[in-house]
């Protein structure tokens, strides 16, 4: 009976999906020229579908009398009155440009433009349009595509073979498609900012990938406006209808046009100045309502843009609801309907250009949200997701697929289908192990290797370190020279990861051998029980042997800055010992914000002294030292024992996660993080002459002020609880700086002394406070922004007591050639004036990707 019953519900819904017809057609200009990503709407609902990059449209309807409507920024909106039966229909559309009637402008005294009046008028109603529903659902089909018009001959030094090029979807001219997606995704939204995204299909050309799922929400309501990314501009956007919109632009007003009984204004928006965030082109408002009606504006490298040589924004918004069912106190609700956004770029001989478009539809505004829906879970991704048929793809997508679109699918998917379903076999290995080729020696000497034996399902993959770039210099071991590298094999049943890390060091002056290795075993967890996951990683360690390490072990110099000095300038300042040492880690992450890292360290720490002086410049000139604090001591500390455990813990409350369906990954929060980590030293355990207990707690985050810059701070208090036994290895270190190579920005003193200010004290303070102007203020020196220079200030300072502390404060340039920063540091010792430095280091759009992470 229960069979019979599912079958006749299973037939009754194919007949009903057979029941739809087809509606298809193409969408022009009077000349014949496809409009592409026109949007077509079903009148009187939210169901609509976007015409292709050829124009090109198709619309599933039961049988019954429609009317189409069809739009695009610029041209004159149209109609179309269709009856549906059971055979597919064909209707197509020729859009004529807008006529713009100027008739009823009325300049105001002084000659200002009717197009401000207009403006203020938005500016006043941008504040209720902004969010002007308390809730509601829709479905955001997403499509991504980049195309290459150019392609170099290498990249990153290696050639791009004819077949990578394959590959990639590209002609032997380097012309095609290197990127295609396409997503269907669940929106969500309750005031006052709660929102969630749930990826019910998503697909990415030649993988098994979901591809760019997000919907792209680009709210010109809002006064600083984000464009994809932060990445694009730290500072944000100006919107035209920004509440300070007036001192940023101009308007021009163009005309006007009726549509459905409304008066809707097209706007010229001119930036008043170039090297800001602003964006020129046009916008359309509703006469009355005062409501973006369409956009059409263009961002450029000018306008403050990153990365992207162009960035261009189309929008049409539609109504979606009466004003009885919302909080608007306009005559209807209109949200973003279509939005194509195109944009160009050329990086690393790289000529490409390429679109997001985004189709909202299905619009529900008194959506009933189940208990505990909006969670710290903000993007979902469903099990099956990346599993649909081609059938259902066909079925779902607002927009058919272009000739190359279609030709990129097969190709590529059939690349990835016959690579996946041949890994495992031995023609497929022994293909990869060719191509991957053997070691070769100058791989040893200079770049690394690292390989795979591709043995499937657990493939052992392996990696060296280059010789020759970790080759240093310094007093105690004169030239030295290490070699590392690791081991990597997944356990069965995903039961996570083991790695072996070994480690050689070998001083050529003192011909010392040191060796240490690491094995660490990591795993993650994953648990869904309905709505309702958990996740953890875990990752437990241990390390010994025997090992060199500098006095402070946040290691504030590295070692080849320190060879530069030692050699062109008779400086040492790279303190060290020897140690045996072993040491158990524990580490892990919870879904609540919470890290955890617990060691355990025993160590016996051996001095060693200097065993060269050979510098290049003259003999009188030297300025080497003991190889020991020589500020905090007077002789070599003595070989002791130490045994130490200490933990760490980390909490930034208000995490947001992205869950896919075998794990999560935190995409940050909007609180600090904040740590606490205590560590104590056990006298008698194993010899230990150590004992002392000491803590520290630390708040750090980034404060993004959009068109005023980015804040960045970090602050901490602490000391020893205890001071019975402590060595110069377990002092509180302040991460000083003696050479032209900037430190750490947030974790360091860039003028300040090594370990002269090292202290046992009970308590102590720090803070590190910096603002990256990101082109505030110097958008206005012609020079600097043509350069895309930034300026950047703050102040770095630690306080034990009256006679002991410091204060730095700095301003410099940053951005410079995408990769360096340039500070003037002053700094005042005990209260009193000590010098004047200059710092460089690596920051910028680029240059932050070089910089050390610390605690």
């Amino acid at each position: 009976m229960h069979r019979a019953l599912i079958l006749c519900l299973l037939t009754f819904l194919l007949n009903a999906g057979a029941r739809a017809t087809r509606v298809t057609g193409t969408v022009t200009d009077e000349k014949g020229n496809a409009l592409p990503y026109s949007s077509i709407l079903v009148k009187g609902t939210t169901r609509g579908v976007t015409a292709g990059n050829e124009g090109k449209y198709t619309l599933d309807l039961a049988p019954g009398s429609y009317i189409l409507v069809c739009q695009y920024v610029g041209y004159t909106r149209q109609e179309k009155k269709i009856t549906v039966g059971a055979t597919g229909l064909v209707v197509d559309f020729r859009l004529s440009l807008q006529q713009l009637s100027m008739a009823e402008v009325i300049v105001r005294p002084g000659g200002e433009d009717p197009a401000y009046a207009i403006i203020r008028h938005a500016i006043k109603k941008r504040k209720e349009y902004e969010t002007p529903l308390d809730s509601f659902t829709c479905e955001a089909y997403v499509k991504t595509l980049i195309r290459t018009r150019k392609l170099p001959n290498r990249i990153f030094g290696q050639k791009l073979e004819d077949k990578d090029k394959r590959e990639m979807g590209v002609d032997s001219a380097g012309k095609g498609i290197i990127y295609l997606s396409e997503s269907l995704t669940k929106v969500a939204f309750k005031r006052p900012d709660k929102l969630k995204l749930e990826i019910l299909s998503g697909r990415e050309s030649g993988s098994n990938g979901f591809g760019f799922s997000f919907p792209v929400f680009i709210n010109f309501y809002n006064n600083n406006v984000n464009a994809l990314t932060d990445r694009l501009s730290p500072r944000g956007f100006v919107s035209p209808i920004a509440d300070a919109a007036l001192n940023y632009y101009r308007y021009k007003f163009l005309g006007s046009y009726f549509e459905e009984g409304r008066e809707i204004n097209r706007i010229q928006v001119i930036p008043r100045r170039k090297y800001e965030p602003l964006f020129s082109g046009t916008i359309e408002i509703v006469e009355g309502d005062w409501r973006i009606h369409s956009l059409d504006l263009l961002l450029l490298k000018t306008s403050q843009l990153q990365f992207l040589d162009t960035l261009e924004i189309r929008q049409i918004h539609a109504p979606i609801a009466p004003d009885s069912l919302t909080n608007s106190g306009g005559k209807n609700v209109w949200q973003v309907k279509d939005q194509v956004v195109y944009f160009t770029f050329t990086i690393l001989g790289v000529d490409a250009v390429g679109n997001f478009l985004d189709v909202y539809n299905d619009y529900d505004i008194a959506p009933q949200f189940r208990k505990k829906f909006f969670n710290n879970i903000r993007i979902r991704y469903d099990t099956a997701g990346n599993r649909r048929t081609k059938a259902y793809w066909d079925s779902i997508r607002p927009l058919p697929l272009e000739p190359d679109e279609k030709v990129n699918y097969t190709i590529r998917d059939s690349i990835y289908r016959y690579n996946r379903d041949s890994m495992g076999t031995k023609k497929n290995r022994d293909s990869m192990l060719k191509e991957q080729g053997p070691v070769k020696f100058r791989q040893v000497l200079f770049s690394g290797f690292r390989r795979s034996d591709f043995r499937q399902p657990r493939p052992l993959s392996y990696s060296l370190e280059g010789l020759l770039p970790t080759l240093e210099y310094n007093t105690v071991e004169g030239i030295n020279m290490k070699l590392s590298g690791s081991i990597r094999r997944a356990l069965p049943n995903g039961r996570g990861v083991l790695t072996f890390s070994p480690h050689l060091r070998y001083g050529f002056h003192n011909t010392r051998l040191n060796a240490w290795g690491e094995l660490s075993w990591s795993r993650r967890s994953f648990n869904r029980d309905g709505d309702e996951t958990s996740s953890s990683r875990q990752t437990w360690s241990l390390t010994g042997g025997k090992r060199v390490s500098q006095f402070n072990p946040d290691n504030p110099i590295s070692e080849w800055v320190n060879t530069l000095y030692t050699l062109l300038d008779g400086h040492n300042y790279l303190k060290i010992d020897e140690n045996y040492f072993a040491q158990p880690g524990f580490a892990t992450r919870l879904d609540n914000g919470l890290l955890l890292n617990a060691k355990g360290l025993y160590e016996d720490r051996i001095p060693i002294a200097n065993t060269t002086y050979y510098s290049l410049v003259s003999a009188g000139d030297k300025k080497f030292t003991a190889n020991y604090p020589v500020e905090k001591l007077n002789a070599p500390f003595p070989r002791h024992q130490a045994v130490l455990t200490s933990v760490d813990l980390q909490y930034q409350p208000g995490q947001q996660y992205i869950e896919f369906p075998n794990r999560k990954v935190s995409i940050g929060s909007k609180y600090p993080t904040m740590e606490l980590y205590y560590e104590k030293g056990w006298n008698g355990v194993l010899g230990s002459d150590v004992n002392f207990d000491k803590w520290r707690f630390s708040l750090w985050d980034d404060a993004n002020f959009k068109l005023r810059g980015l804040l960045r701070y970090r602050f901490s208090i602490g000391g020893f609880l205890n001071t019975k036994s402590v060595f110069i290895q377990d002092y509180q270190h302040f991460n000083g700086n003696q050479t032209l190579a900037a430190s750490e920005y947030l974790n360091s003193f860039q003028l300040a002394p090594y370990y002269a200010n090292s202290t046992t004290a009970a308590f102590y303070a720090t803070g590190h406070l910096e603002h990256h102007f990101n082109g505030f203020l110097t958008n206005k020196i012609p020079l600097f922004r043509r350069l895309n220079w930034n300026l950047v200030g703050g102040a770095n300072s630690f306080y034990v007591n009256q006679h002991n502390n410091y204060a730095e404060a700095f301003g410099g340039l940053e951005n410079i050639f995408k990769l360096f920063r340039v500070d003037l540091v002053g700094s005042w010792l005990d209260g009193r004036y000590s010098q004047t430095g200059i710092r460089i280091g690596f920051d910028g759009l680029l240059g932050g990707a070089f910089r050390r992470g610390g605690r």
